[in-house]
């Protein structure tokens, strides 16, 4: 009983191994005492009616021994019970029970028989409480010759004879029982087998993952229940699977994103230990690159660090009232010149009315900070515009440029960890963890980010915050 299997066949058959046999006792006992002996009760009634139909025809029956002793050996033999003649006062005139030759002549005591005088119809008397030798089920029918009645006719069936037809209805049940049985536990076995495969594929397939194996989907057969568990399951390969590739993305992402500024700094420092120092417009130009890779790989380990904060938990905010006019002056002035030196139109318009609002001040600059890094870096040629205002659910900060656009498919995968899109589109590059961060900073103090893009045409990222304090210092981001 160690196996799902063995279990679920023995609690298919357990019900039948208890119900079977009660049933089948049940069934035996009501086919003989209610069906068998009650139609045997009819059958003696109808044939003890015949035969006082035809002794009422022959008077002489009931007058001259010798004939009434022909004329029982003549019916009885036709009979399959024992015939007896009785005269109304209980004497016993003929019988062909070969018991009762000695009492033929004599008054007998006949149970029913004033009964039968008394209401003039058929009476049956039932013996079979007295079960065993002699036992009998009897009918006793009155002969009426004009309105007088003259004797009564008794008809008996030795309980010994009907038990000989039983055995075959034992039979019979059994068979039919033992069948239903073997069905039951065929089907059993089906239905176990049908129940325990897919389960066993789950457990060889997670034994695979576990050692390192492919992830294999597995089809979502079986019952409603099996089928939510496999679905489960492919739900959770296609996250490990979507999982690796993104740390395979990220590792190459990685190596690709430090390879670079490091690569300039090699060769910065070469230059400058070959008298590139001599040159102070030189020496000036390669300092300024080399700060330059400093601040990119600073970037990138600020991303990192944001993406270790994900994954260990719960993420803590230093919140704080910010008056929200000054501050995005303040988080806003060094993207101008970003912005600038790349030749793009440059607009700001920040009302003077805006709230205070309860932030924390870096992570919420860090958030912005990677909406106008995207908006400067896939905006070629044109503007980048930072819009903010305040209504009745909160205040807002729109950033929107007038670069490449993103394709309406891939809207909501750009906040995915990771995520490039394909060459020659946006996010080619890069690690791919700016937005994603961005979104769950802004999730952080119970904001949203939302996107409207269109191929060609540019992008606007809203971020949406709640004017009133949030509610608690503490929040879970989302898993990525």
């Amino acid at each position: 009983m160690r196996t799902l299997r063995a279990r679920m066949i023995l609690s298919h058959i357990l019900p039948l191994l208890v119900i079977i046999p009660i049933l089948g006792f049940s069934l035996t006992y009501l086919l003989e005492t209610q069906v068998l002996l009650a139609e045997l009760s009819s059958e003696l009634e109808r044939q003890a009616t015949l035969v006082a139909s035809l002794v009422a025809s022959y008077p002489e029956v009931w007058l001259d021994a010798d004939t009434s002793s022909q004329f029982v050996a003549i019916v009885g033999e036709e009979l399959g019970a024992s015939l007896s003649l009785y005269s109304t006062d209980g004497t016993l005139i003929a019988s062909t029970d070969s018991a009762d030759q000695n009492a033929i002549g004599k008054q007998q005591e006949v149970t029913g028989l004033s009964e039968v005088l008394a209401s003039g119809s058929a009476v049956r008397v039932d013996r079979s409480s007295e079960r065993g030798n002699g036992a009998a089920d009897e009918v006793l029918v009155p002969v009426t010759i004009g309105r007088h009645i003259v004797g009564v006719i008794r008809l008996s069936d030795p309980l010994a004879n009907v038990y000989k037809r039983f055995p075959r209805t034992r039979t019979f049940i059994i068979w039919v029982l033992a069948s239903g049985l073997v069905v039951g536990v065929v089907a059993a076995w089906l239905l176990a087998l049908d129940l325990e495969r897919p389960l066993r594929r789950s457990a060889l397939a997670v034994s695979t993952m576990a050692e390192g194996g492919p992830l294999v989907a597995l089809p979502e057969q079986g019952p409603r229940e099996i089928r939510a568990l496999l679905h489960a399951f492919n739900t959770l390969t296609d996250k490990l699977e979507t999982l690796e590739k993104s740390r395979r993305r990220l590792l190459a992402n990685l190596v690709h994103e430090l390879g670079r500024p490091l690569g300039a700094l090699l060769s910065a420092t070469q230059a400058l230990s070959h008298g590139a120092e001599a040159d102070p417009a030189m020496r000036q130009e390669l300092l300024a690159g080399m700060e330059s890779e400093i601040h990119r790989t600073e970037r990138l380990l600020n991303d990192l660090t944001r993406l270790y904060d994900q994954s260990v938990g719960a993420l803590e905010l230093d919140l704080k009232p910010t008056p929200l006019h000054p501050w995005l002056a303040e988080v806003l002035g060094p993207w101008r010149e970003v912005a600038q030196e790349k030749g793009l139109v440059w607009q700001v318009d920040l009302p003077d009315d805006l709230p205070t609002v309860n932030i924390d001040p870096d992570r919420m600059a860090q958030a912005l900070g990677n909406l106008v890094s995207n908006a400067i870096k896939y905006t070629p040629t044109g503007q980048v515009m930072v819009n903010a205002g305040n209504n009745a659910a909160g205040v807002w900060v729109s950033v929107r440029d007038t670069g490449i656009g993103i394709a309406p498919e891939e809207q909501e995968r750009i906040f995915a960890p990771h995520y490039r899109g394909p060459s020659g589109r946006r996010f080619p590059q890069g690690m791919g963890l700016g937005l994603s961060i961005a979104r769950d900073l802004v999730a952080a103090h119970g904001g949203s980010i939302t996107v409207d893009s269109s191929l060609g045409l540019g992008s606007t990222f809203t971020v949406r915050l709640p004017s009133a304090p949030a509610p608690s210092p503490e929040h879970t981001p989302e898993d990525i």
